[in-house]
């Protein structure tokens, strides 16, 4: 492995931490407490924004450095032929999926926080957060899976 591979390998694992992370962390303490009425309108702005810009910067950083990875350890019919490639696949549509969900879950919050509204954007925004974890978890399964080769039972 070169320095180069080496140091896109960090960044990637860097930023999928990051990002989940986050969506984790606002899904399980942050909503919470805002459904509760616990915070005003101006923090969880500020929460909401924060996560855009993470999400938006990870994603980013995961296509540049994913991109550079599958490029130096795949060819277009391993990518698209075996169960390594598959998963490579998959970890890129699941990305996708959860961009798209943080980008509809902070709309939902933003469009209420306008109003100035807390409890009721925060339900509305539940789902897609929830969602957008579960999508999180997936990833970081999908990563165990292409870090262990023999271990794909397909």
């Amino acid at each position: 492995m070169s320095l180069l591979d080496a140091a896109m390998n960090a960044i990637h694992l860097g930023f999928a931490g990051l990002w989940v992370g986050s969506v984790v962390f606002l899904t399980l303490a942050v909503l919470p407490l805002a459904r509760n009425g616990a915070f005003d309108a101006a923090p969880l702005e500020t929460v909401t924004s924060r996560l855009q810009w993470i999400s938006r910067a990870s994603a980013l950083a995961l296509f540049a450095s994913g991109g550079h990875l599958a490029g130096t350890r795949y060819t277009a019919d391993s990518l698209f032929g075996s169960a390594q490639g598959h998963l490579v696949l998959a970890m890129l549509a699941l990305w996708f999926v959860l961009g798209l969900l943080v980008e509809l879950g902070s709309k939902r919050l933003a469009n209420g926080l306008a109003e100035r509204k807390v409890r009721g954007p925060a339900r509305e925004a539940r789902p897609y957060f929830l969602a957008a974890s579960v999508v999180g978890a997936l990833l970081f399964l999908d990563a165990g899976l292409l870090s262990v080769p023999t271990a794909i039972p397909f």
